[in-house]
């Protein structure tokens, strides 16, 4: 007795490689597979479009293989309806439910096509209401409710790859290929041209920072975007925001003298000395409202009215009372600022990073820039597909970036 499905993918499978990644799955989710049809494109630009006959030992394992094969862009040919159990205890989804993609979804409930809200991955997917009212939306576990509708196996569900930028001319979105050496101006420029456009749409764009930014010497170049309005959404941890503030107070960087780079006398104390000053405020904005903050890239973010989300880890020192110190209420607050967002770029962090990237729907384009070829290649290994990765030093790529976005700019 085997389970059966017939599965179909489009998009540009030869070149791109993924019809070797999704065959290579089946096998290693133990199940076997024959290419029924395949229609190659001819030009470069062209689709291609394959249909596969799948079959596994038993369903269970088919409805596995088939939550894995979403992640590349594979739906059944012939999808059904979704199948939804009610959730029985807090935090604990039902067995079998469906394990998400972070591409954009639809679910058909009731003989209709619903489209998920906030696509990520990981999550649960949750239905609420019924006929025209229906909404379906993805869901942490730990959220998750008892009495909840949550849908199980893989059935009724289809998800849609974001379109390949093929142009030599283009960014090159859904291209997570690390570069390291092309040309940096080139780079800089498409990075660039991919903020402005998210601000032409009126969408935001997202930073996710670490105290790279700052230790480098980049803090005016970054204040100068914030203050050209390049800078909407900022997640960072702990170690960003207070090595910025002790910069701002003390001219210092974990004790070193940013503008002649070498440490100074007490200058270890500076760090402890600035949370210290935070902390007396009551808040940074207190800070700043109070004229104790008057300069770096916290001061440019809460004088623009700017967002941030601050959560901590279990080194911190302090830490600054803006910090989410639980991790699960940090998840929830960075959820929470994601509405908009249309470009996200991230520096100098590479668990910021990766905690972003799994919230991130794969329809936004993210740019990772790190001196550290592993944390811009651990994006797109976990799942963040669209992650582009460009190996350079961070303060040098951000006082680039500054002159092309803000030509006045002058380094101080």
């Amino acid at each position: 007795m085997t389970s059966t499905e017939h599965v179909e993918i489009t998009g540009h499978l030869m070149d791109s490689g993924i019809l070797s990644r999704v065959l290579d799955d089946i096998r290693q989710y133990g199940g076997d597979w024959v290419i029924e049809r395949i229609d190659v494109g001819h030009e470069a630009s062209d689709m291609s479009t394959a249909t596969i006959k799948i079959w596994t030992d038993d369903d269970d394992d088919l409805q596995r293989l088939l939550m894995r094969l979403q992640t590349h862009g594979v739906n059944m040919v012939d999808p059904g309806e979704a199948s939804v159990t009610v959730a029985d205890t807090d935090g604990v989804f039902p067995d079998e439910f469906y394990s998400t993609t972070n591409l954009e979804t639809r679910v058909r409930v009731d003989g209709r096509w619903v489209a998920v809200d906030n696509p990520e991955m990981d999550c649960g997917l949750v239905v609420e209401g019924e006929g025209d009212r229906t909404r379906v939306y993805t869901l942490p576990m730990s959220d998750v409710k008892a009495g909840m509708r949550v849908v199980c196996g893989a059935a009724g569900i289809k998800v849609t790859v974001p379109e390949v930028a093929k142009s030599s001319e283009s960014f090159g979105f859904m291209e997570s290929d690390v570069s390291s050496e092309k040309p940096q101006a080139v780079l800089v420029r498409q990075v660039a041209d991919g903020m402005r456009d998210a601000k032409d749409n009126g969408k935001k764009v997202l930073w996710v920072g670490g105290p790279g930014v700052v230790h480098t010497g980049a803090s005016p170049a970054m204040v100068a975007l914030v203050n050209a309005g390049f800078v909407d959404v900022l997640f960072a941890g702990n170690a960003l925001a207070t090595h910025d503030i002790e910069s701002a107070l003390y001219g210092t960087s974990l004790g070193v003298d940013l503008a002649h780079g070498r440490g100074v006398e007490h200058g270890h104390e500076h760090h402890i000395r600035a949370l210290n000053t935070i902390r007396k405020a009551g808040s940074i904005k207190a800070a700043v409202d109070s004229g104790v903050l008057s300069g770096g890239i916290m001061h440019a973010l809460v004088t623009h009215d700017k967002e941030f989300v601050l959560v901590g880890s279990v080194r911190d020192d302090g830490p600054l009372p803006d910090v989410y110190t639980d991790v699960i209420d940090g998840q929830r607050a960075m959820r929470a600022k994601l509405a908009d967002v249309g470009f996200c770029l991230m520096v100098a962090t590479m668990l910021h990073s990766v905690a972003t990237g799994n919230i991130l729907p794969a329809s936004i384009p993210l740019v990772c820039v790190d001196i550290n070829p592993a944390t811009v290649t651990k994006l797109a290994d976990r799942g963040s597909s669209q992650a582009r990765g460009i190996v350079t030093d961070v303060g040098l790529f951000l006082e680039q970036l500054a002159q092309e976005l803000v030509p006045e700019y002058r380094r101080p």
